[in-house]
């Protein structure tokens, strides 16, 4: 087992049509169309930039990168994304990714086996 953390940069003028779209339409076609199992979502600060972050779990790195390709392949996520954008702008800046592996003396590394 593995997590995923992806970290978007978001911004105040439109926060809240960012958690909108992310809420009612990308979770909705991660979780039903590609299996995606969210585990947690936050919104941060770091500096004065504001955040969403969210933590993913997956079997293996294969399923992680096919279930990702066809997500941005998906053309109803592609329309959602169009229209959004001529609404509100840009409303994703920098993204980070990272890929989680427990180390064998992590707390949760016998609960992720």
């Amino acid at each position: 087992m593995i997590q995923q953390l992806r970290i978007y940069e978001i911004f105040e003028k439109n926060k809240t049509a960012f958690h909108a779209r992310f809420r009612d339409h990308a979770a909705r076609i991660m979780r039903t169309k590609y299996g995606f199992k969210i585990v947690a979502m936050w919104e941060t600060k770091f500096g004065d930039r504001t955040e969403f972050a969210y933590l993913l779990e997956w079997p293996d790195e294969r399923t992680k990168t096919s279930a990702w390709a066809a997500f941005m392949a998906d053309a109803e996520w592609t329309e959602i994304k169009r229209v959004t954008h001529a609404d509100h702008g840009l409303m994703v800046g920098q993204i980070e990714d990272r890929l989680l592996v427990p180390v064998d003396y992590s707390p949760s590394s016998s609960l992720l086996r």
